[in-house]
């Protein structure tokens, strides 16, 4: 089946063949007004043109979810594995795929749902856990955040929702892949994770897409809720290809003595719009957000964080890196607020931007506001190039003159590589290499 063109009718007919209940419909069709609305005013950020109208909004190969790699349709499978996917599950506690608007593939270890851990499609979940849904869907990201929120409120499809009950730790990561495989494809997936009292997550996101002459747009939402003394960190490599228009809004409240991590990489895509949030509500809870952009030809990565302090004694820190080459342009836009009841808080932020060549350039535009006379905000920036004498220095010691620029980047972004499992690290190194 495939949709194509945003009108209320598309709408209906997405959520007629899901087969959903009464409110996830009416949901849609109000997201949609306030999408309709919203696009009459020139949305923040850089400019675009896309026209909405052109795109598919919903495509599936199959409507079947599955837990068994030989029920997936033998193409569909032979991609998979040709990309890692099927290789990486041992590594991991459980793993979902989706492939163009539907998750085709979910898959739990037996330990974890003795635990009661829920890991599924959004789409199931709405069916199967109507009440846990309803209490945080929507909460924490509005529909009338931003025309991009409306817009993935009105055709969402896909996504994982993941449920961990209180005093539950999981000892491995659980991962969901992503993949756009269609010209002109949309992908709107949503994401609902509920880190319930004293647990632990770790969840990873990879996301890729073939290139073709026709832009694709990826437009999500992620909703993350951390509970007290509970932590939780969402690992993302978007490798999306450089057609695909990247627009994410992905937020996280934190209760007392939570703490929430963002490590978030963006090497693909023609644009990426991406500003990982903690809403720090408890007091003492901590957010952090360790993020790279690299920007090449034809590339924008508008990309940075936001910190909202609301509970005494919290914490954040953002760790922005930036690199632009061959005309790229990479940007940090970031926002942090600290509110009149967030005495004693604490923020520090540090932009360091790699500009390779004269075509390329790069911005950092903050706003940071203190409404408190007992907290502090720290904001360092750098901006540098490739010095000709640390090339020398490691063309003495022997190095070809062609891997030293690698070195010195794989260097400067040791503080995001360090945060990833081992063979991310290793697979982040071989992305980069292709790409700079």
């Amino acid at each position: 089946m495939e949709i194509k063109g945003l009108t209320k009718d598309n709408i209906i007919k997405i959520s007629d063949h899901k087969k959903e209940n009464d409110w996830i419909k009416k949901y849609r069709i109000e997201s949609f007004d306030y999408f309709t609305k919203m696009s009459k005013k020139l949305p923040f950020g850089p400019k675009f043109n896309l026209n909405f109208d052109n795109i598919i909004y919903y495509k599936s190969a199959t409507d079947d979810l599955t837990n068994d790699w030989n029920k997936v349709l033998k193409p569909i499978k032979s991609e998979l594995d040709s990309l890692g996917v099927l290789e990486s599950e041992q590594y991991m506690d459980g793993i979902g795929v989706q492939y163009e608007s539907e998750v085709i593939y979910h898959n739990m270890i037996k330990e974890l749902a003795d635990k009661k851990v829920i890991f599924t499609s959004i789409d199931n979940a709405i069916k199967k856990y109507p009440d846990i849904v309803k209490k945080y869907f929507g909460k924490i990201v509005s529909n009338t955040d931003n025309l991009y929120t409306a817009l993935n409120s009105s055709v969402f499809s896909g996504g994982s929702f993941i449920y961990i009950p209180p005093h539950t730790k999981l000892n491995r990561p659980l991962q969901s892949y992503f993949r756009i495989n269609s010209k002109g494809m949309g992908q709107f997936e949503r994401t609902l994770i509920i880190v319930d009292d004293d647990s632990e997550l770790h969840y990873i996101e990879g996301c890729t897409a073939p290139t073709y002459a026709a832009s694709s747009l990826h437009a999500a939402v992620v909703e993350i809720y951390v509970g007290k003394r509970s932590k939780c960190r969402y690992t993302t490599i978007q490798n999306w290809a450089h057609n695909v228009y990247n627009l994410v809004t992905k937020r996280a409240l934190v209760e007392e003595d939570g703490r929430m991590e963002w490590i978030d990489g963006n090497i693909g895509s023609k644009l990426t719009m991406k500003y990982p949030c903690c809403i720090l509500k408890g007091d003492n809870s901590t957010g952090t957000c360790i993020t790279i952009g690299v920007a090449t030809k034809d590339q924008v990565q508008d990309t940075g964080a936001r910190m909202i302090h609301i509970g005494k004694n919290t914490n954040s820190k953002i760790i922005s890196k930036s690199i632009a080459r061959g005309g790229g342009n990479s940007t940090y836009r970031g926002d942090v607020k600290i509110k009149d009841t967030a005495a004693d808080s604490y923020c520090m932020i540090k932009c360091d931007t790699l500009i390779l060549d004269k075509e390329s350039k790069s911005d950092t535009i903050p706003t940071n506001i203190v409404s408190n006379n007992t907290s502090t905000i720290e904001h360092e920036a750098t901006v540098s190039k490739i010095n000709d004498a640390n090339i020398f220095y490691l063309e003495s010691k022997g190095i070809p003159k062609e891997k030293c620029e690698e070195l010195i980047i794989l260097g400067f972004l040791e503080e995001f590589r360090k945060e990833l499992p081992m063979e991310y690290a290793v697979e982040l190194n071989q992305l980069l290499k292709r790409n700079l």
